[in-house]
C-alpha cells in the first residue's frame, strides 16, 4: 500500500509539472525553451541555428522533443529565402506538435511591412522565389489593368505618362513582384500563404516567466493584455488602410520600440518592472535591435536581446537563448554559456563570448565601451523622437517607424 501511494504521488507530481497551455498566449511548466531572433531571409543561417540548438537534424526534421521554439519575428527581407523559411517553419510546427513540442512565430515589423506594401528591403531573390512560367504574362496583364484604371479615373495623368514608363516600371517591378503581392497583400487575395502565416502570428506570448515580443513594450502599451496586442495588429493588417496603420507603424508599438534595447529615450527601470508585474514575468525577450553576435542581458536580466544577426545581411552570427529549469543560457556555435543576471557580471560573460568568436570586432567594441562605463546603448541618438528614431534606424540599417501625429498619453495602468 505504501508503495502504491508513493507511485501515485510521483505520478501526480509529473502531471502537475507537465507543460500546460493557459490560453492562446501563455504556457506554464515548459521544460525547455529555445528562442531565436531576426532571420531576414537567410535559410542557411536559420537551419544552422536550429541544428546547433539541437532542434533539427541535418535534414531539417524536428528532433527537439517537447522543446518550445520561439522565433521573435522578422523572417522577411534583406535575404532571398523568406518563402523557404516560412514553408519549413510551418512544416516544423506540425512535426514538433506531434512530438509534444511547439513552434511559436511572432509578428515583426518586416512581416507587417510586406503585408502593407513597404517593399524597400525585399530582395530580387525574394521576388525570384515566386517566378513561374506565366510570370511575364501575369505582369503584362497587371500593367494593362493598372493603366486602364488610370485612364478611366485620371485621363489627364494617363495622357502625361512618358513613353519609357513601362521600361522604368519593369525595373521597379521585377518578375515575381505580382505573385509576391498576391501572396502578401490581402487586397489582392486574402488566401496567400504568407499573409495567412502572418495572420496566425502573435505579437507577444509568455512561456513560463519569459515574455517574448519582437521590438519591445513601451509605457504606452504597458497596460495592454497580450491578447489585445495581437488583436490590434491583426485588425490593422486585415483593414489595410494606409492612413490607419496604428500600432503597425507606431514607434512606441511592440513591432518597432527600441527603448528596452537602450535606444534613447531608453525605457526606465520602473516601467520595465511595471510590465513584468502586469504579466507576472521575470524577463522580457526581444529581437529587432541587432547585437551583432551576442545574446545580451540588460537591467540585471530583466531584458534579454536575442537578435544576434543570424541573417547574412547582419553578419551571419549564430546565436539563441535557451531557458531550462537550470536557468537562462546563451547558445553559440562554440558552446553554451550561462546568461548573467547581474549587470556587473556581463564583462566576464562578454569575454567568454569573444573567446568563442575572436574575429568579431563589434564584440570587442562593446567590451571597450562597457569597460569604460559607456553603457551598452547605441550611441549618438538625437533628442527629437522622430529624429532619434531615424538616427538609430540608420545606425543598425533599419527603416524607421512613424511617430503618430496625435499620440495618446503614455499610460501603464489602463488596458486598451
Amino acid at each position: 500500500m505504501r508503495y502504491l501511494l508513493l507511485a501515485l504521488l510521483i505520478a501526480g507530481q509529473s502531471l502537475w509539472a507537465a507543460p500546460r497551455q493557459v490560453d492562446e498566449y501563455r504556457w506554464e511548466n515548459v521544460d525547455r525553451i529555445v528562442a531565436v531572433g531576426d532571420l531576414h531571409g537567410d535559410y542557411d543561417g536559420y537551419l544552422a541555428t536550429l541544428q546547433s540548438a539541437g532542434l533539427v537534424n541535418r535534414r531539417g526534421r524536428w528532433i527537439g522533443g517537447e522543446t518550445h521554439l520561439v522565433q521573435t519575428g522578422d523572417i522577411p527581407d534583406r535575404g532571398a529565402d523568406t518563402q523557404r523559411i516560412i514553408e519549413h517553419m510551418a512544416k516544423l510546427a506540425s512535426d514538433a506538435r506531434r512530438r509534444g513540442g511547439r513552434v511559436h512565430h511572432l509578428l515583426g515589423n518586416h512581416e507587417a511591412m510586406n503585408v502593407y506594401g513597404d517593399l524597400r528591403y525585399v530582395t530580387t531573390g525574394a521576388y525570384q522565389a515566386f517566378v513561374g512560367s506565366g510570370s511575364a504574362a501575369l505582369r503584362d496583364r497587371y500593367f494593362a489593368a493598372m493603366m486602364a484604371a488610370l485612364a478611366a479615373s485620371h485621363p489627364e495623368r494617363h495622357a502625361a505618362v512618358p513613353k519609357n514608363f513601362r521600361e522604368q516600371w519593369n525595373r521597379e517591378h521585377p518578375l515575381g513582384w505580382v505573385e509576391h503581392r498576391m501572396a502578401w497583400d490581402p487586397h489582392l487575395g486574402a488566401k496567400g500563404k504568407p499573409f495567412l502565416w502572418v495572420m496566425q502570428s502573435q505579437v507577444a506570448i509568455q512561456l513560463n516567466d519569459l515574455l517574448f515580443v519582437h521590438g519591445g513594450i513601451s509605457n504606452a502599451y504597458c497596460g495592454n493584455s497580450l491578447a489585445s496586442l495581437t488583436t490590434m495588429a491583426r485588425e490593422a493588417l486585415r483593414r489595410g488602410d494606409p492612413d490607419e496603420r496604428g500600432m503597425l507603424e507606431d514607434e512606441r508599438g511592440p513591432l518597432w520600440y527600441r527603448g528596452l534595447a537602450g535606444v534613447a529615450p531608453a525605457t526606465r527601470t520602473e516601467t520595465v518592472d511595471a510590465i513584468l508585474r502586469t504579466h507576472r514575468a521575470r524577463h522580457i525577450v526581444i529581437g529587432h535591435t541587432t547585437t551583432k553576435g551576442i545574446v545580451w542581458p540588460r537591467l540585471d536580466g530583466r531584458v534579454v536581446m536575442i537578435d544576434t544577426g543570424i541573417g547574412a545581411a547582419y553578419g551571419g552570427h549564430i546565436g539563441w537563448l535557451e531557458a531550462t529549469n537550470e536557468g537562462l543560457f546563451a547558445g553559440y556555435r562554440g558552446g553554451r554559456l550561462p546568461l548573467p543576471m547581474d549587470d556587473g557580471q556581463r564583462l566576464a560573460y562578454l569575454d567568454k563570448v569573444i573567446a568563442l568568436d575572436p574575429r568579431n570586432a563589434v564584440l570587442k567594441q562593446r567590451r571597450a565601451a562597457l569597460a569604460t562605463g559607456q553603457g551598452d546603448a547605441p550611441q549618438g541618438e538625437a533628442e527629437d523622437a522622430s529624429a532619434q528614431l531615424e538616427a538609430a534606424a540608420r545606425q543598425i540599417g533599419e527603416p524607421a517607424a512613424r511617430v503618430p501625429a496625435s499620440a495618446p498619453a503614455p499610460t501603464c495602468d489602463t488596458a486598451r
